[in-house]
């Protein structure tokens, strides 16, 4: 049964997946694609499909009795999901927008929810071949290229200006206020479950996220970023939690690697 599996024996396999449909996205990111609006505005192109495919296949293979949920097949009521205790969530391409402007700046994003939270993160950016990976109590990783897992691991807090990541497509009143009491600071703009990463693999120290994101955009990241000794929390520093209500749409969230400040004392 999948329920005594623990998730770090699916991660090698979803890796690998994550790499197949990085694969697929690479295809057609090299092509001269369309780019069609979905019900809520949102972009989508041909390698938001390819991906999602590539990995709800592959998913099935894996694991045929666990559900997928996925940024493009999210019409399952939440009737349905609340009876899930365990579930795939996944976004095939997370930065849609960056894709578009080809910077690089999107991922594969592959999260395994046990109750209300990620057990299991895979992220994935094809441009470029690196890939975060984490599974409950088994750590987090990067590789580059080669394929190579190397541990990774937040920071703890220095005497210099603190290291923030913040949306390169979205960045509001909200958070500029945030950012003026914050103190000095270096700002990063990153598109995607990136900026997630940074504060994982510890070149940030926070990213304050004040704008509205969906769980899939969130959560393999958030395995990431936890078990690299890190938090991700709703604005009142409670943890952040998946599959609870009808919307999928996340609460305004804080992350951070170093839990001694109190991040939420900088909110207006």
């Amino acid at each position: 049964m999948s329920e005594l599996t623990e998730p770090k024996e699916y991660l090698a396999e979803v890796v690998a997946l994550s790499r197949v449909a990085g694969n697929k996205i690479l295809e057609v990111y090299d092509s001269e694609f369309s780019v069609e609006n979905k019900a809520d505005n949102s972009p989508l192109t041909a390698a938001d499909m390819a991906a999602h495919h590539a990995i709800v296949d592959g998913l099935a293979k894996i694991s045929p009795e666990i559900p997928v949920l996925s940024e493009e097949s999210t019409q399952i009521p939440y009737s349905e999901r609340k009876t899930w205790s365990r579930y795939w969530l996944v976004d095939p391409l997370d930065g849609t927008r960056e894709f578009i402007k080809r910077n690089g700046e999107f991922t594969v994003n592959i999260a395994l929810i046990d109750g209300d939270r990620p057990s299991l993160g895979v992220v994935h950016v094809p441009v470029t071949g690196v890939t975060y990976a984490a599974a409950r109590g088994d750590g987090a990783r990067r590789s580059g290229a080669d394929k190579v897992l190397h541990p990774i691991g937040v920071r703890k807090l220095g005497d210099g200006p603190l290291g923030v990541v913040g949306s390169r497509s979205h960045r509001g009143d909200s958070l500029n206020a945030y950012l003026e009491r914050l103190g000095e600071h270096e700002m990063v703009g990153m598109g995607s479950s990136l900026k997630l990463c940074l504060v994982a693999e510890g070149i940030a120290d926070i990213y304050p996220r004040l704008g509205l994101t969906s769980e899939w955009d969130t959560a393999a990241a958030h395995c990431v970023v936890e078990e690299a000794g890190g938090f991700v929390t709703r604005l009142d520093l409670k943890p952040l939690l998946y599959n609870t209500k009808d919307s999928l749409l996340n609460p305004f969230f804080f992350v951070f690697g170093d839990d001694s400040r109190d991040w939420s004392q900088y909110l207006d």
